[in-house]
């Protein structure tokens, strides 16, 4: 446990669906210990990790109040490396296995989940099964279906991967499971199986309040992403499509996201 910029901040490990998970929470210090509220879980990107959230989560802690809850999926970061082959289930196996006992052994009990791309569609899933845990959603730039967008957005990274710096680049990150974690995302995502790949059928299962964030000029999606998870939730539901704005709507259009998950946030509470 240590101090930074104010917060409390703690830096663990849990095992969970079978995998050593690297766990980092941020305790704001005005918190009633007696009671805490809900927990702002953060999900990254498909190459995403603790770290490259960046002082987004702490932002959100100072703004709201809430404590928060940050980790770096298998593969990702300095959590376990992928030791098999990812299975077309993968997200759903995130969802339902993982997150559930990420959440148990750190004793959250009372969650805003708030998720980018992958990490959307993780907390649309979970949402959908853990109505007890789930006390709202924030959907950003998630899929709930694959587009020829999102497969021609895949394959340019790949191929700037190849002919840039960018490996360098992901492994100040992922270090030794910089490679692995790659192949897995676009193998994954430009196989021909995955092309049917759809979680449509969870959304009407979702009663908590949603909000859905995307950039206009999104590389990975359309605005059909958002509208199929606005208008398939049963709860609440606010849309907000950021113009000149892609893929990173809480780092390329960081004021207005940070005002609209806190109004979102706070109305919850």
């Amino acid at each position: 446990m240590k101090i930074t910029d104010g917060f409390v901040t703690e830096e663990y490990y849990v095992k969970a669906a079978g995998h050593r998970l690297r766990v980092r929470k941020l305790l704001h210090p005005n918190g009633d210990k007696n009671n805490p509220g809900p927990t702002l879980v953060f999900l990254h990107e498909a190459l995403g990790s603790i770290e490259q959230w960046r002082d987004f989560p702490s932002i959100l802690v100072e703004t709201t109040g809430c404590d928060a809850l940050i980790y770096d999926r298998w593969g990702h970061g300095k959590s376990d490396p992928l030791d098999e082959k990812r299975t077309l289930r993968y997200v759903h196996d995130e969802a339902l296995d993982s997150l559930p006992e990420v959440l148990k052994k750190s004793n959250v009990h009372d969650a805003i989940l708030i998720g980018h791309s992958d990490g959307g569609s993780i907390a649309l899933i979970f949402a959908a099964d853990y109505p007890q845990l789930a006390r709202g959603v924030v959907s950003e730039a998630a899929h709930v279906f694959v587009e020829e967008i999102t497969l021609e957005g895949i394959k340019e990274v790949v191929n700037k991967y190849e002919t840039t710096n960018l490996v360098e680049r992901l492994s100040r990150y992922h270090g030794d499971n910089t490679e692995k974690i790659f192949r897995a995302w676009h193998e994954t995502w430009l196989s021909a199986e995955f092309k049917r790949w759809n979680i449509e059928n969870c959304l009407s299962r979702i009663k908590c309040p949603v909000l859905v964030i995307q950039g206009e000029d999104d590389q990975y999606g359309t605005e059909a992403q958002v509208e199929a998870i606005a208008s398939q939730v049963s709860g609440p539901s606010k849309s907000l499509l950021i113009p000149n704005c892609s893929h990173i709507p809480h780092k390329q259009a960081k004021d207005t996201v940070v005002q609209e998950m806190t109004d979102f946030i706070l109305k919850i509470l």
